[in-house]
């Protein structure tokens, strides 16, 4: 029976783990799709997302019935409950993933309103803070989770710049207020991609030491 439950626990985390992947590639696919003005890769990117839906209920179902079937205590309870909400997290992360697309599908059907600079750094420091989470879960590295939570302030410091950048270019030339009001939407959709990557590192670390760090506990309570 024992061995049993560790199986389950097993397959869940493995596909969380598939499903981070997914989600991975849709933000590294959206963000593709306005630099490099494929609006064909941004269709295929929304058409993609279902599967990472379906993965979410899935993978809930599952969680749901280890809890209420096996009854799990101590560290194994940790872990299912804050896979729900990881699982959760991921979803939420392609639908922005899919807000990008959508943004970029109607960018791309006018001229550029500048080189696409600080986006695809944003979109680079997000990705790279997903990964990082995904890796704290698999190797129970509480170190690397931390790391996530303070690398937020990178994407909120681009979303910054981004936003007083294109209110210039709003301000300097009416005509341009559409075009960079979807790339302050796009902004805003990679910073809520910080923050679930966040959530994600913040949930990791209550499975491994039982530490509730949200709302900023893990600047007073990281360890030397």
């Amino acid at each position: 029976m024992e061995r049993q439950f560790e199986k389950e626990l097993q397959d869940l985390r493995e596909n969380l783990l598939k499903m981070g992947t997914l989600v991975e590639e849709a933000i590294a696919n959206a963000v593709k799709s306005l630099v490099e003005r494929d609006s064909e890769l941004a269709r295929r990117t929304i058409e993609c997302d279902c599967q990472i839906d379906q993965m979410e209920v899935k993978l809930e179902e599952k969680a749901i019935k280890l809890l209420a079937l096996r009854q799990p205590m101590a560290r194994d309870l940790r872990f299912i409950v804050k896979s729900v909400k990881i699982i959760a997290s991921l979803e939420r992360i392609g639908d922005h993933a899919v807000n990008i697309c959508e943004r970029a599908l109607e960018l791309n059907k006018e001229p550029p309103l500048k080189p696409y600079i600080d986006i695809p750094r944003m979109a680079s420091a997000a990705q790279m803070m997903l990964k990082e989470a995904l890796d704290a879960f698999i190797h129970e590295d509480t170190d690397l989770a931390f790391n996530v939570c303070h690398n937020d302030q990178i994407i909120d410091d681009l979303d910054d710049q981004i936003l007083r950048e294109l209110l210039t270019f709003m301000m300097e030339d009416p005509h341009a207020i559409t075009r960079a009001v979807r790339i302050i939407q796009i902004s805003k959709n990679l910073e809520r991609i910080g923050d679930l990557a966040t959530n994600i590192a913040e949930s990791v670390i209550y499975v491994i030491d039982a530490r509730d760090i949200r709302h900023g506990g893990y600047i007073k309570e990281k360890p030397e």
